[in-house]
């Protein structure tokens, strides 16, 4: 009684009850409308936001009872999972190159292919200068040659992947299905399963090697305008960050991806397109071809820098005394990885100092 007076005196009314029955009613008609995601809480919400309130033990009881599916599902923890909007059939449909320049001030860009169905990188090289003929003959060629035929290349819109796409194009037939474009050229943010790589590249590769040598030129101790100095620095750098490459490809290929698998495992059975090795020309022809058919020129040579070596004995001799000092690469790499920039240093003024002796 002393509440009702209370309400009386304060014009306070109840809200109006809604009968099981009622309610029901309500949660059926919302369901069809929110799907079966909407749990006690979240379904509880929804009824008051278009004026029907009732407690959540009483919408909790009723979703039980009239879709038990549903409440199934959602004791199980059922969600709609976000679809990924990228689909490869199988090892063979989708081949995704692209180039990577973190070190392109010294005289170094990588190249990979990597298919799209196993992520497993198939071909990967390094260059001193991105070049149409050694991206064709060191990594699509090599690719097809060992995996067989893909179905289509995708490349970013640089003019480095030309004689590759051309080849492609010339190819098409010997693919498994004929009706997909041979190629198709994209932003790089549309070729994310070669991009994703390349953090993994530039951590363990890249910038070790990068900061060794940002380093020599803030202490003014190396000149990237010489010409000498330039052709060396790429030439070490290309070679030891090779050594690296090789091992991230190695390791990336025999990991395990969560939900997917190990890229080599994925991709034992190769593409089902096989190509016979001498419908593939080399380099040399390949471009040949190209310009003989488009009436336009490659750059055939992918140097940073001029060489300095005014004889191939010349250079011979600087090699082999290079070799004799520092005959193994990999530990370069090793201890530049490391945080030891000193032994790549040395040998790099090393490399430098007997260049210089013989390009004379």
């Amino acid at each position: 009684m002393s509440v009702r007076r209370f309400c009386v005196q304060h014009q306070l009314r109840r809200k109006r009850h809604v009968s099981d029955a009622e309610l029901e009613t309500a949660v059926m008609s919302s369901i069809d409308k929110t799907g079966p995601c909407y749990g006690r809480k979240f379904m509880t919400g929804y009824l008051s936001s278009v004026g029907v309130r009732a407690g959540e033990s009483r919408v909790g009881r009723i979703l039980k009872e009239v879709h038990q599916p549903y409440n199934e599902l959602r004791r199980q923890g059922a969600r709609n999972l976000n679809p990924v909007p990228y689909h490869a059939e199988y090892m063979g449909h989708k081949l995704h190159l692209d180039r990577n320049e973190k070190l392109g001030m010294f005289g170094v860009t990588h190249v990979l292919a990597i298919d799209g169905f196993s992520s497993k990188i198939v071909a990967e090289s390094t260059m001193p200068v991105k070049n149409n003929l050694v991206i064709y003959e060191e990594v699509y060629r090599k690719a097809v040659v060992q995996n067989g035929m893909w179905d289509q290349i995708r490349v970013d819109h640089g003019r480095e992947f030309y004689l590759t796409l051309y080849m492609q194009e010339k190819l098409s037939q010997h693919r498994r299905n004929i009706n997909r474009l041979p190629y198709v050229q994209t932003t790089s943010s549309r070729n994310l399963r070669v991009e994703r790589i390349w953090p993994e590249v530039n951590n363990r590769v890249n910038y070790p090697l990068k900061q060794a040598l940002v380093h020599l030129l803030d202490q003014e101790l190396l000149d990237i305008q010489d010409n000498i100095t330039k052709f060396c620095v790429s030439n070490l750098a290309c070679q030891v960050s090779q050594i690296g490459l090789a091992r991230v490809v190695q390791s990336w290929n025999a990991h395990r991806i969560p939900g997917r698998g190990i890229p080599n495992q994925l991709a034992a059975n190769w593409c089902p397109a096989r190509i016979p090795t001498e419908l593939l020309p080399n380099a040399a022809e390949a471009s040949h071809m190209y310009d003989q058919e488009l009436g336009s020129s490659l750059t055939r040579v992918s140097a940073f820098g001029s060489d300095p070596f005014s004889s191939e004995q010349d250079r011979c001799r600087a090699e082999q005394l290079f070799g004799e000092r520092f005959p193994d690469m990999s530990l370069l790499f090793g201890k530049v990885v490391n945080n030891d920039h000193s032994v790549f240093q040395e040998a790099l003024f090393y490399l430098i100092n007997v260049t210089e002796r013989h390009a004379r």
